[in-house]
């Protein structure tokens, strides 16, 4: 398969996105991540037991269910992109170890893996998510009665 530069840029340039759209979550920059989608973007986090919304409700919901989460780092890999002109899907595997407060000063780890379902458009202002669902979520020594 041979790539034309205007397709290695668009895939790097996806790529990148996606990185971002982890380190936005990881580091809890609101900012950062509304800067990753487009305005009518829908996001789908149902299998975790979050919602299906737009960004700013996401947000919203984001900062109530990553509130007792000390520390995440959602490590994204084995990313599968069909890029089609101005747009593209992916698939990308994502596992997250997150460090959660029990209160009392107790803190426990445990894992997450799932599958984003993107899709992303070019914009203006660059490469954008419209739509992100996960899907395919596992979890490993989840703390009893965790709930995002």
């Amino acid at each position: 398969m041979t790539l034309s530069l205007q397709e290695v840029s668009d895939r790097l340039e996806i790529e990148q996105l996606l990185v971002r759209h982890c380190y936005a979550v990881d580091d809890r920059d609101w900012d950062a991540y509304r800067k990753i989608f487009t305005l009518d973007a829908v996001l789908d986090d149902t299998v975790t037991g979050g919602i299906r919304s737009g960004v700013d409700e996401h947000v919203a919901y984001m900062k109530g269910a990553l509130s007792k989460i000390l520390i995440s780092q959602h490590a994204i890999s084995t990313i599968l992109l069909d890029l089609r002109g101005d747009e593209a899907s992916a698939r990308v595997h994502c596992s997250c170890p997150m460090v959660v407060d029990l209160g009392e000063g107790k803190r426990q780890v445990f894992f997450q893996g799932l599958w984003y379902r993107d899709r992303v458009v070019r914009t203006s202002e660059g490469w954008r998510i419209s739509e992100l669902v996960e899907e395919g979520y596992w979890n490993h020594n989840l703390p009893e009665g965790f709930a995002f």
